[in-house]
């Protein structure tokens, strides 16, 4: 299957839009692994072996691995959860943004050395940083778009004069995306979840394409306001969600915690479906 295929079996097939987000922080692992980054691979796969069956995707953003010199386990992470969720789809989460040979090797990376569904990129370079990722068939990209920091606003939404219509940043990026970039039809575009009537408005520009939605949870995005803004049943949302599952005890209990928390999410965001 094709990651976008994927993502609609999960969202069948588990009822979900839910995606957990492994960030792992090991001064936060709980007693017994707290404070020990070689428990990093111990930590993300029981998470991910409680929630396997309530989400739509995982996402492991590489940073975390790579702070603790953990890109071993990332790998052995990968290998599992290919083993043993064959059919829940993995977002490398990268946010990679060059040209060239180096786009070509860090495409290399995301999808040949750790096997990746889908990864998440930068495209302020423009197209040639994105091109490199879609020469592999059937993996995704999701482009950052309209993301959920405050941040956000220095670029992403300012009015471009020279475009005709003068669009926001942000919805040239989404039309691009729909559009003329979509050369494997397996583009997606990130938009915060703190930002509902942003969501709303890139649905309106791209209504096919999957959106990744992270900021429910810890960061504060309303998650009934973002399923109502961007949810379509042939065009999936992904909406993540780390810390708050990822943390939901600090006891020897924490797997089974993070189920019961990702279990509470996905029937909160399942409930809000227009």
């Amino acid at each position: 299957m094709t990651f976008i295929e994927m993502l609609l079996d999960a969202q069948q097939r588990n009822g979900a839009m839910l995606c957990v987000g492994l960030d792992p922080e090991p001064a936060r692992f709980p007693a017994g692994l707290k404070n020990d980054a070689s428990r990093i691979y111990d930590f993300c796969a029981r998470i991910a072996d409680a929630t396997a069956d309530l989400v739509i995707a995982f996402k492991p953003q590489i940073a975390y691995f790579a702070a603790h010199r953990a890109e071993d386990q990332l790998e052995k992470l990968m290998e599992h959860l290919r083993r043993n969720t064959p059919r829940v789809p993995i977002i490398l989460d990268a946010k990679r943004g060059d040209i060239g040979s180096t786009a070509e090797q860090y495409a290399k990376e995301a999808f040949e050395r750790y096997g990746a569904d889908a990864v998440t990129l930068s495209p302020f370079m423009g197209f040639d940083s994105v091109q490199p990722y879609l020469k592999y068939e059937g993996k995704g990209a999701f482009l950052l778009c309209r993301t959920s920091n405050p941040g956000g606003d220095d670029l992403q939404n300012q009015r471009l004069a020279s475009v005709p219509g003068e669009p926001l940043l942000y919805e040239h990026v989404a039309r691009l995306a729909q559009g003329p970039w979509n050369v494997n039809g397996q583009l997606g575009l990130v938009v915060g979840a703190t930002y509902p009537v942003e969501i709303e408005r890139v649905r309106q520009v791209a209504p096919t394409l999957p959106l990744l939605i992270p900021g429910v949870g810890a960061q504060g995005g309303d998650a009934v306001a973002t399923v109502k803004a961007g949810w379509r049943p042939d065009a999936p949302i992904v909406v993540s969600s780390s810390r708050a599952i990822l943390y939901a005890s600090s006891g020897e209990d924490f797997a089974e915690a993070a189920r019961r928390e990702a279990l509470r999410t996905r029937d909160l965001l399942q409930a809000a479906r227009p």
